[in-house]
């Protein structure tokens, strides 16, 4: 089978600071627990570049920073991709690495050594402190504010992080969800993926199965009713991580409202 044929096209947006698009599907790199070589993304992500994801999310946690980099490799001498510059990488410093003099060192590897083009983001952030990052695309204040800012927002962990020990199956167990896929013959994941979607954001979803990482690119060619969307709507939200960590009466969080801009 011809390789071009066979990937998907994935739609993409315009980022106001570099002008370069980012692909509004993304592919998720953090196998927990987190291992160094993990043949397992490699293979994932090259299967991943094969189906037409072009967008990956990684970070110096994860330790899939390597396998993520062999994957590619592995694709450009396949032919999957013509070039490094069809893809979009996104990593993240870990909170240590935030002071001044290790921010370049850094963002070096991505930047400086290898001619590639930065845009900078923040993650995990807030609207009333300057945000970029959302946790489930969900928070209409956030998305508000970061539209008039001109700020795009990439959502991860939308089908809620199962098999870590932060994450949940509230969503993939829904009802509410469940009822929408059996009357669309859709899939529960294919259901929320695609409610992210048409909230304008962006997002990062992480299988290794085969079979649902091509479904998870079947989000594009229908649309949610008026009716769906306020059905979905109605579900109660849930922070699988409150953040509780962050609150101290020496810092600026002194509470879990104040982190989350009352949107607890």
């Amino acid at each position: 089978m011809n390789k071009e044929k066979m990937a998907r096209t994935i739609p993409s947006a315009a980022l106001s600071s570099t002008g370069k698009t980012i692909p509004l599907l993304g592919f998720g790199t953090a196998d927990y627990p987190f291992l160094s070589d993990n043949e397992a993304v490699k293979e994932s992500v090259l299967h991943a570049i094969e189906l037409g994801y072009r967008h990956f999310d990684t970070a110096e946690l994860y330790q899939s920073e390597r396998s993520l980099g062999q994957a590619i490799a592995e694709a450009l001498r396949l032919g999957f991709i013509k070039s490094r510059d069809e893809l979009f990488i996104t990593s993240k410093l870990w909170t240590g690495h935030a002071h001044r003099e290790l921010v370049l060192p850094c963002t070096a590897k991505f930047s400086q050594e290898s001619g590639n083009r930065v845009s900078r983001s923040l993650s995990n952030s807030f609207s009333g402190k300057l945000e970029a990052g959302d946790r489930f695309g969900s928070r209409r204040k956030l998305r508000e504010f970061c539209k008039k800012k001109g700020v795009h927002i990439t959502a991860y962990s939308p089908l809620g992080a199962k098999g870590t020990v932060w994450g949940s199956n509230r969503v993939l167990e829904s009802e509410v969800l469940k009822e929408i896929a059996t009357a669309r013959g859709k899939t529960v994941a294919q259901v929320s993926l695609r409610w992210v979607y048409e909230q304008g954001v962006s997002l990062v979803v992480k299988s290794f199965n085969k079979k649902r990482m091509k479904e998870n690119l079947d989000i594009f060619d229908w649309k949610l009713s008026a009716e769906e969307l306020q059905k979905i709507e109605q579900i109660a939200q849930y922070r699988v991580n409150r953040a509780e960590f962050y609150v101290s009466e020496e810092g600026p969080f002194k509470s879990v409202e104040t982190i989350w801009d009352g949107e607890i």
